[in-house]
């Protein structure tokens, strides 16, 4: 029997759940579960510490482990794919999908780990997303660009889309005119949403940043005409079309600042003060109520992992 859903799932209709994963704060990364016709998939998992909501999730809606088909990660970095071998370990049917060039690292992930142990320091990766497990090779498929995945009848075309990494693939789900959209589509907090609704942003996390490929992807996922957007950080958004052309004329802004203080001799603090200034005119513009100093905490995580990725690009 269905229980009341917990308090960090939202039911978006057409079969679709938005599942907070905690990560951070309440409302910064989520997980996706699709159900149709008893058969199931997640899109994105968290990290290892979310995989327990994610198996509450199943057993508030009734869903048995066996009837989960698929489990698919945008893309690889930690916040979307950290959870994805402790999760498949109870999932006895699914069946892990990933973009070719993020396969080996979810199969042995002694080399990401490494790579974000760069980035995050190891305090931070035992507190925000714990053990990495690997998945069974046997057990993972690569994905390509145009195939479609099978959930109980239901389609999902697969759409390769770099720019924020290379090992990115974003869903569209015909069903619901929406794209599962992981980190191509940028972010959306709903605290910054303004008296024209919400605001985006792109996020150029290290080490792949790649704007042409960034602004091809994007308007490749807009030539679709989406109803919905399904964000990683955070949520389901509509307005597409306007959001778009937000996302993109901040990417451009934010290009025309790495070059511009390519040379500085702080690079990195000019970068930040920077993003943070773009932002917070942006959002005054967009009708936020939050003051700078709510601003600049809120985005402060977002702010130094963008000025670190624009400064890797150029170096490039």
């Amino acid at each position: 029997m269905r229980s009341s859903l917990p308090s960090f799932v939202e039911d978006l209709g057409q079969g679709i759940h938005a599942i907070d994963t905690g990560y951070q704060r309440e409302r910064l990364a989520a997980a996706y579960l699709l159900l149709h016709g008893g058969r199931a998939a997640f899109v994105d998992t968290g990290t290892h510490h979310a995989v327990p909501r994610l198996l509450a999730t199943l057993d508030a809606l009734g869903v048995a482990r066996s009837a989960v088909d698929w489990v698919i990660p945008t893309h690889v970095h930690l916040d979307h794919a950290g959870g994805a071998g402790r999760l498949m370990r109870e999932l006895p049917a699914a069946r892990l999908l990933v973009h070719p060039r993020g396969a080996r690292h979810l199969i042995d992930p002694r080399r990401l780990w490494q790579s974000a142990l760069g980035v995050y320091g190891a305090d931070e990766m035992e507190r925000s997303y714990g053990t990495l497990v690997g998945v069974p090779a046997e057990r993972v498929q690569t994905s390509h660009d145009g195939m479609t995945v099978s959930l109980a009848g239901r389609e999902l075309l697969v759409a390769d889309t770099p720019g924020h990494a290379r090992h990115h693939h974003c869903l569209w789900d015909a069903a619901s005119r929406g794209w599962f959209t992981g980190d191509t589509f940028g972010l959306s907090y709903r605290e910054l949403d303004g008296e024209r609704g919400p605001w985006i942003l792109p996020t150029t996390t290290p080490i792949q940043f790649d704007p042409p490929a960034l602004r091809r992807s994007v308007e490749r996922l807009l030539s679709f005409d989406p109803a919905w957007m399904y964000l990683t950080h955070f949520g389901r958004v509509g307005d597409v079309a306007r959001l778009g052309a937000l996302q993109l004329e901040l990417l451009q802004r934010m290009v025309e600042l790495g070059r511009a203080e390519q040379r500085a001799p702080d690079r990195h603090a000019a970068l930040r003060h920077g993003l943070l200034a773009l932002y917070t005119d942006s959002l005054a513009e967009h009708g936020c109520r939050l003051d700078a100093a709510a601003i600049a905490g809120l985005l402060a995580m977002d702010i130094e992992l963008n000025a670190q990725g624009i400064a890797v690009w150029l170096d490039r």
